[in-house]
């Protein structure tokens, strides 16, 4: 079966998923032998707002279970025999009167069809142990792990008789965060459906935003364009409706600063929003001024980090260090900063004292999927993660390589509590041109961000929008 929300959005086969249990079980079969093991993995659960009976947001999937699985339902177990490849669904047993408050209940042959698992048995109140038992299981294999973004540990799975089994918890997390690494063909269909739902929803944010919006207008319509014309229910993370002086707050939109400016004449928009669909994400950032005219000092930063965007999209090839092209684009956005007349000085002494991470203090990008800051960057030959400005914020160290899905988004941007720190310290101070930066304080910032699949013979960008000063000014004034 497949999942789909009308004619007019993408089809996602049950196959997907099917594959993805396989490339599991074919990783297991590497590195565990011996008495029969079983991956035993637990879905999200539902929760209500606080103390009322009441659902906060509609239910969305954790992430590693929807990657196995593809269950959108909340509550499941899900299991997997490695040794035959076999799985079970496990969703929980509704009480009989759901129907009269939520719907229809399914029975078991019914979610046997729709993910395409060999077996389902409902469950009452995490009771599953019969069904582990009915397969033999010696071993079963949790999935735990601190997440390299959060620091957050996802918890294993809990279930009534759990402590009747071997439990395992080691294997699992850096098998299955790898595995997610590396997107399939059918993966980077429904990442290419989201991220052009992305684009869409931007360009018509961009089309129709004029002086004296509040910028949560320009969220709101945005999350209408990605629902109403995409079906993406959800966005992948906070909108950053961004103008003036608040796009150089980095993560603007959150609850204590909640896109709720009015924008003025002149003012740039950073606005950074991504749907998701079918849970894949999506993340893209569009920088313009909402006039529709740039001036000359917003070309001026633009076109710098334009350029840095470009430079590391032609060189982020397989075997190339993710950490040299975030250094490339700080190189970049130097020089164009040098040619404006912002910093002055030998370009090299300035990478050295850690100037670009004075315009730039996030790191380059991250991996992209299930999750926005999807995981495994610091995976495989990672490098440790840096201490120095700007490097120490970088999602991922590794080496590319192809299937990889990562976001290329250089920055730049006027934040007072770093400018007046660099000004402070010599070390930097001398390469500052003092003067002229006092004229771009409360410029805000200027971010370039798309969705980039790495390939050996060319990156593919998923996310085309009107890029050039050129493309953005006919675009609006369309």
């Amino acid at each position: 079966m497949s999942y789909q929300l009308s004619k007019d959005t993408l089809k996602v086969s049950a196959k997907l998923f099917a594959l993805n249990r396989q490339r599991l079980v074919a990783e297991l079969k590497k590195v565990v032998g011996g008495e029969k093991k079983v991956v035993l993995l637990q879905g999200g659960i539902e929760k209500n707002r606080y103390n009322t009976d009441a659902a906060d947001l509609p239910f969305r999937q954790e992430s590693f279970f929807f990657w196995t699985f593809g269950v959108h339902e909340s509550d499941c177990y899900g299991a997997i025999d490695v040794d035959s490849g076999r799985t079970m669904l496990i969703p929980p047993k509704l009480h009989p009167d759901y129907i009269i408050w939520e719907g229809k209940i399914h029975p078991e042959s019914w979610f046997k069809e729709k993910y395409e698992v060999d077996e389902v048995h409902f469950h009452e109140n995490g009771n599953i142990e019969k069904y582990l038992e009915k397969w033999n299981s010696k071993k079963l294999l949790l999935l735990t792990g601190v997440n390299s973004d959060s620091d957050d540990t996802l918890p294993p799975a809990n279930f009534i008789g759990k402590k009747k089994f071997d439990i395992c918890e080691k294997i699992l997390y850096p098998i299955m965060s790898e595995l997610r690494v590396f997107k399939t063909d059918m993966e980077l269909e429904v990442m290419r459906y989201a991220a052009k739902i992305a684009c869409d929803a931007h360009k018509d944010v961009m089309k129709n935003i004029k002086p004296g919006w509040y910028e949560y207008q320009g969220e709101s319509l945005f999350r209408h364009h990605s629902y109403f014309h995409g079906g993406c229910r959800h966005l992948a993370y906070t909108c950053i409706a961004a103008s003036g002086e608040n796009g150089s707050i980095l993560h603007y939109g959150h609850v204590n600063a909640p896109n709720s400016r009015q924008i003025n004449d002149g003012d740039m928009c950073l606005f950074d929003m991504g749907p998701e669909y079918n849970c894949y994400s999506s993340d893209v950032t569009s920088s313009f001024p909402v006039n529709g005219k740039f001036t000359e000092k917003q070309k001026g930063i633009y076109n710098a980090v334009l350029a840095a965007n470009k430079a590391v999209f032609e060189n982020a090839k397989p075997g190339v260090s993710y950490v040299d092209m975030h250094l490339l684009a700080e190189r970049v956005t130097l020089q164009h900063l040098k040619e404006i007349g912002l910093v002055q000085g030998n370009i090299d002494e300035m990478m050295e004292a850690r100037l670009g991470a004075v315009f730039q203090p996030h790191g380059l990008g991250h991996f992209l999927g299930l999750d926005v800051h999807d995981c495994g960057g610091y995976l495989g030959d990672a490098k440790p993660r840096s201490t120095l400005p700007g490097l120490k914020s970088l999602r991922c160290t590794r080496t590319l390589q192809e299937r990889m899905v990562i976001t290329i988004e250089p920055g730049c941007y006027f934040i007072d509590s770093l400018l007046d720190k660099a000004l402070s310290d010599p070390s930097q101070a001398k390469f500052l041109n003092k003067d002229l930066l006092k004229e771009y304080r409360g410029f805000g910032g200027v971010r370039i961000e798309d969705d980039v699949v790495i390939w050996k013979d060319g990156n593919e960008n998923m996310s085309i929008l009107p890029r050039t000063v050129e493309e953005i000014e006919n675009f609006m004034k369309q």
